[in-house]
């Protein structure tokens, strides 16, 4: 079942000619429960498409629809209810609010949209990032890995139908990079979660279902590795 469609997106930056695009007429789709990686060298776009795949910025023409809701026909205050409780966003710098410890980073998106926690799956989640013994530990008292488990947490808790990690492991030694990458595949497969990597690591892509080429603002290949 298709969760993510993608038609003719293209930002630009500036006019005439000083026009930069950014990304330029990339159109596709992805199907619920995918392991998507998007590759390409640094500049190429795949950052501006992964924050516009969001919701976090505006596409210059071009749409993108999850679950079948049209991301830019909604104003400011309806994409922000939507992005949270439907995109789960994972960064390279983890964005962990540094006066919240860990169990209240976890439940932000939930206390923000004025919905319960689930005690159940809270436990769950704890659990397989292994945070159970550092609830009330702050972020700067966290190693980098635990940090990027915090943020894998957060953007799980609301059970989003679409996972976006931009470079997830781009911080972490090589330990931490193999362990959080088995837990966004964990997750990919026990939630059923649809998850896209932003990621310039090739051992990453070929753990993926599907790999996309980003060069020049361009989708430039897509290819299906495993089914």
């Amino acid at each position: 079942m298709e969760i993510l469609r993608v038609e003719h997106l293209t930002k630009s930056y500036g006019s005439g000619e000083t026009e930069v695009k950014a990304l330029n007429d990339v159109s596709f789709r992805v199907n619920r429960g995918e392991f998507v990686a998007i590759v390409g060298a640094s500049g190429s776009g795949k950052s501006t498409l992964l924050h516009l795949l969001g919701g976090v910025d505006r596409p210059t023409s071009g749409k993108v629809f999850v679950g079948g809701t049209d991301l830019y026909a909604m104003n400011e205050s309806q994409l922000a209810v939507f992005r949270r409780r439907q995109i789960g966003l994972i960064y390279q710098f983890y964005n962990l609010i540094p006066v919240l410890n860990v169990l209240e980073n976890i439940t932000l998106p939930l206390l923000l949209d004025g919905r319960k926690v689930n005690h159940q799956q809270l436990a769950e989640i704890l659990d397989t990032l292994s945070l159970q013994n550092r609830l009330k530990h702050l972020p700067n008292q966290l190693s980098g890995g635990q940090q990027q488990r915090v943020s894998i947490g957060r953007a799980l808790i609301n059970n989003p139908a679409l996972v976006l990690a931009d470079e997830p492991t781009g911080n972490l030694d090589s330990k931490n990079s193999a362990e959080i990458l088995e837990l966004l595949k964990m997750s990919n497969r026990k939630y059923d979660q649809t998850l896209l990597i932003i990621t310039h690591d090739e051992d990453i892509a070929l753990q993926a279902d599907r790999v996309m080429v980003i060069e020049d603002g361009r989708l430039i290949k897509d290819e299906v590795i495993r089914k």
